[in-house]
Formats: structure tokens, C-alpha cells, sequence
């Protein structure tokens, strides 16, 4: 199962993102039987506002977002017109914001950074059974 959203780029575009993100999973959980925890829906929305967030701060225009499901997990991929390639900074509890990518890198179970033609494809994959017994 798989799903494809363009996202403007205004500030509302986050919760938006979110919001896609709680029905995809949603319907995994509903019309094809897949285990979706809380934890993973938690964390799902957690890191599709984190990669939106930095899309939308970092590049000019429409964002991108692709969520596909398996039986074991979920792929977040964002795409986003700025061919910078981001990097997570060392971690420093006294830093103000920019902890973003670390959080999504300390949650995910695979992060991987592709440059694009034009833009970037930024894709986390997220377990869909965790430690709780909801699903």
C-alpha cells in the first residue's frame, strides 16, 4: 500500500502532513489487517513533521511526501527542492532547536538521503509493531 501527497509549502502544510499520515496508517490498520501500534503511529507523525518541518524552513516550494507500508514497516520519504544533503549535529541539550534530524535518525530504523536531479528524497522507515500491545 502506498500513497503520494504534494504539500504546498505553507505553514499549514505540517499539519497537513500529519494528518495524511493518521489516515494512511489508519486504513493499513483497517482495510489490510496490518499490525499498526501506537508507538508507530506516534512516531510516524513524529517524523513526518520533523522532515516536513525541515523541508518547508530549508527549500522554496511544494514538498513531496510518499508513505508506503509493508507488513513489517512504514517508509516516510519527503522530497524537497534544496540539493543540500542535511546532517545531524552533534548532540548538545544546550543547542536551541535544530535537533530534528537527530530525533528522526534516534527513532527510525533506517534513515537514507537521496540528491535528486533537483532536490533531495529524504526516506525513514519505522517499525509498525512496538513495545506496545494496541496493534
Amino acid at each position: 500500500m502506498r500513497a503520494g501527497y504534494a504539500l504546498g509549502g505553507d505553514h499549514g502544510c505540517i499539519a497537513e502532513a500529519r494528518h495524511h499520515a493518521v489516515d494512511f496508517l489508519g486504513r493499513a490498520r483497517t482495510e489490510h489487517r496490518l499490525p499498526v501500534s501506537a508507538r508507530a503511529m506516534d512516531l510516524t507523525q513524529l517524523v513526518v513533521s520533523e522532515l516536513v518541518t525541515n523541508a518547508r524552513k530549508y527549500a522554496p516550494g511544494p514538498v513531496l511526501m510518499e508513505l508506503r507500508v509493508t507488513a513489517a514497516s512504514v517508509d516516510v520519504t519527503v522530497w524537497d527542492s534544496d540539493p543540500t544533503v542535511p546532517t545531524a549535529r552533534t548532540a548538545d541539550p544546550g543547542r536551541i532547536g535544530q535537533h530534528g534530524l537527530e530525533i528522526v535518525k534516534a527513532v527510525t530504523e533506517e534513515l537514507t538521503i537521496q540528491q535528486e536531479p533537483v532536490g533531495k528524497r529524504i526516506t525513514a522507515r519505522i517499525a509498525l509493531l512496538g513495545d506496545d500491545a494496541d496493534a
